[in-house]
């Protein structure tokens, strides 16, 4: 299936590894030109390395996204060397396990900066261009927590939220521009961060990881963790022209796990 992309834009955010990683080498393989952002650079320099290795084309930038002020600074290099951005995907570290109450003020700002209001501030960014173009995919990864909490993670599940219906609001908006914005939502996929949450649960209850791994495994109706590829796949096919009346959507990529209906 020719999904449409190939010589398209495409930048992903938190690229140089776990979920960001997967998504980079998936619409690489499909084609698109990608640009690997990362706050740390060479694990985005090792995921550009490894794409332009298979015959892919890619280069790699570092990018803090807390920092709202070099946003036009690096979309302007990036139209400057692959054209404007046709596929955003909006990937963002998530915050320390915490309750939700009794979180300072300043800890709420802090991550809401740079989980939500830095998704705003780029998508905006580079939706002239996709628009001039008449086409353009905005895909955001957040988590299962949107749909139904998780506990021990209250700024996530909070925050995180909050994209759910910025999301739904700008596939509205700019849905007859050719533009779609979509979320999509990991279960447990076999990712650094995964293992680390399962570690802190692990610490927390006074059991072993592999126990509190074996437990996360019982409520997965598939018996397994998610593989990175498989979670990349899905989000190359949903920046596809195949997926061009998918928009305003929730897509789940876990196995069956998320209890919600």
């Amino acid at each position: 299936m020719d999904l449409g992309i190939a010589g398209k834009c495409a930048l992903v955010l938190g690229a140089g590894g776990g979920l960001g990683g997967a998504i980079a080498e998936a619409l690489a393989g499909e084609g698109a030109k990608v640009v690997v952002a990362d706050i740390d650079l060479d694990a985005a320099e090792q995921t550009a390395k490894s794409i332009t290795s298979k015959g892919g084309e890619a280069f790699s930038i570092k990018w803090d996204i807390s920092d709202l002020s070099v946003i036009d600074q690096n979309v302007s290099l990036i139209e400057s060397r692959f054209g404007n951005v046709s596929i955003l995907i909006n990937n963002t570290g998530g915050p320390p396990p915490t309750p939700v109450s009794g979180q300072a003020a300043e800890q709420w700002s802090k991550f809401f900066q740079s989980m939500v209001l830095s998704v705003i501030a780029l998508t905006d960014r580079v939706l002239p261009g996709m628009k001039s173009s008449g086409w353009g995919r905005v895909i955001t990864s957040t988590s299962s927590g949107v749909v139904s909490p998780i506990p021990n993670l209250g700024l996530s599940n909070a925050l995180r939220s909050t994209l759910v219906g910025w999301s739904k609001t700008l596939a509205k908006e700019v849905g007859g521009a050719g533009i779609t914005a979509n979320i999509v939502l990991p279960g447990r996929i076999a990712t650094p961060r995964i293992t680390f949450l399962d570690e802190q649960k692990a610490k927390r209850e006074g059991r072993s990881v592999e126990d509190v791994a074996a437990e996360s495994t019982a409520t997965i109706p598939v018996g397994r963790y998610g593989k990175p590829k498989e979670y990349g796949d899905t989000v190359a096919f949903l920046a596809s022209d195949r997926a061009s009346f998918i928009t305003g959507s929730i897509v789940r990529i876990d196995g069956g796990m998320i209890a919600s209906i």
